[in-house]
């Protein structure tokens, strides 16, 4: 499995708590339509005010050309056009990266 995995960083108009609602709502109605998208995780700090960034996005997918398609796509355009609105978009580290897991309990 093939993962972007991404630091978010809030543009400054938008508090902590709007960058969240924006986030998990209306840009992940968006984003979660994205073709091949296999796994679709966001996580946001237990104390904002005491860290760098305002989320981590995990998008998995089973390969990287898979991903390269996703964001060429219509919809991928829609997902960034919409991030750049309210995320300072390059301003965190990015990676992708080849997952392996170590251990699953569900």
């Amino acid at each position: 499995m093939i993962k972007l995995v991404e630091f978010l960083v809030r543009k400054d108009e938008y508090s902590h708590d709007e960058f969240v609602e924006r986030w998990e709502g209306d840009h992940a109605d968006v984003a979660r339509e994205l073709p091949g998208l296999r796994r679709y995780s966001t996580s946001v700090p237990t104390n904002p005010d005491d860290v760098e960034y305002d989320g981590v996005l995990e998008l998995a997918f089973e390969s990287e050309q898979a991903l390269n398609e996703a964001f060429a796509s219509e919809v991928g355009e829609e997902v960034m056009a919409d991030a750049a609105e309210f995320v300072e978009v390059g301003a965190g580290p990015r990676m992708i990266v080849d997952e392996t897991v170590q251990l699953e309990d569900e």
